[in-house]
């Protein structure tokens, strides 16, 4: 048996709870890990509040938090190609196994190798903003010089965004509350405060041609704000607000295959996607990590240690 924190129904964080729980078997496609560390996303919370298509596997409850994972392959199922028993891995729960575990499956497509020189915490940052943070930046496709606003930037993604971008050679104007700046000018981009003040004017001021591209994580009328300042409204690329088709821009494009965390993964080496981690906590104190980031108020990357 082992420990998990998960959820006993759908509902707020009232629903959620320890519980021991054998170790999950490997089905079709998987692969059981020992978990080292567990990457902590808004996605954990909205996937207790609620069903989403897909994402459940259909297991019953209790169910497991978590989405992203780094860890050591203990077992293999069937059709597992390209892992082995004893590997350093990382990768997505898409199977409904969770990661806020002492031991979990992760789907084997969606599985790589750590390599060496890669932190198992880095790794585990690395499923979820990763390589969003990748995928966003290709169906942008902006040249280096390009200019690009990132709304949103002080949560993982934004900064992953950010640093990547600067990597490639982008001007990058972020928003974000106050608490956010440290950690935005520390990756490179130029700061608006929303809390002081007024994103667009600060924005035209800075940039008065519209940007080339717009990364908005924010959503809302907070995207509403900003999508005018495109240059060409299908440049606005939204992670999490569906709706922005009705601005004329577009939801990203999620590759999260195995050569796409390969990719993240040589890019983190590199230096050019290194996580901005903000807090470690261990799995007895999983409430405080999952509350941090659902209450809005965490900047960077929150990740859990299992191990």
């Amino acid at each position: 048996m082992g420990k998990a924190w998960g959820f006993g129904r759908h509902g707020g964080p009232e629903v959620q709870e320890f519980f021991d729980r054998p170790d999950p078997a490997p089905g079709r496609g998987e692969v059981l890990i020992r978990v080292d560390v567990a990457g902590v996303n808004p996605l954990d919370h909205l996937l207790r509040s609620g069903p989403v298509d897909g994402l459940d596997g259909g297991r019953p409850f209790p169910r497991v938090l978590g989405m992203e994972a780094a860890g050591t392959v203990l077992a293999l199922g069937e059709d597992v190609n390209g892992l082995e028993v004893g590997d350093a891995v990382f990768g997505f729960a898409l199977t409904g196994g969770g990661t806020y575990a002492e031991t979990t499956v992760l789907s084997a497509p969606h599985t790589a190798r750590i390599p060496e020189g890669l932190s198992a915490t880095v790794a585990a940052t690395l499923p979820v903003a990763g390589t969003t943070a990748v995928d966003v930046l290709d169906q942008l496709g902006l040249p280096a010089g390009a200019t690009v606003l990132v709304n949103g930037v002080g949560g993982g993604v934004g900064l992953a965004v950010a640093r990547l971008a600067v990597g490639r050679g982008l001007r990058v104007i972020g928003t974000g509350s106050t608490a956010k700046r440290e950690h935005a000018e520390a990756v490179g981009a130029r700061f608006v405060d929303y809390t002081a003040e007024d994103v667009a004017a600060v924005a035209r001021a800075l940039v008065p041609d519209g940007f080339d591209g717009i990364v908005d994580l924010a959503g809302g009328s907070s995207l509403r704000t900003v999508a005018p300042l495109a240059r060409d409204p299908r440049n606005v690329i939204a992670v999490g607000d569906m709706s922005v088709p009705d601005l004329g821009g577009r939801f990203v494009e999620r590759r999260v295959d195995r050569e796409n965390l390969e990719r993240s993964a040589r890019l983190a080496l590199d230096g050019l996607l290194a996580p901005v981690i903000t807090a470690v906590h261990a799995l007895s104190d999983a409430p405080a990590a999952l509350a941090a980031v659902e209450n809005g108020h965490a900047s960077g990357k929150i990740v859990i240690s299992v191990a």
